[in-house]
């Protein structure tokens, strides 16, 4: 899984798959698109106005838990 955001467009992209040819895009709502594979799987999740969508909490960082292992890691997502 890769979370990746692009601040020249304000564009953050949740990818679950490795990289497919096609994919189509079902447009939830005008600030959020879903990416289906061809064998009917999430690719990726779009979010438009991502600064909006995803507020700086935890002190600026991405905080990524895994419940099962109790594991928590902290990646800064400021300079």
């Amino acid at each position: 899984m890769r979370l990746s955001y692009d601040s020249r467009y304000n564009i953050a992209y949740l990818r679950f798959r490795d990289k497919t040819e096609e994919v189509e895009t079902i447009r939830v709502s005008d600030s959020l698109n879903v990416d289906i594979a061809p064998d009917g799987t999430v690719y990726g999740i779009e979010l438009l106005n991502a600064n909006e969508q995803l507020p700086v909490y935890d002190g600026g960082k991405l905080v990524v838990v895994s419940e099962s292992h109790h594991d928590r890691t902290e990646i800064p997502l400021t300079g």
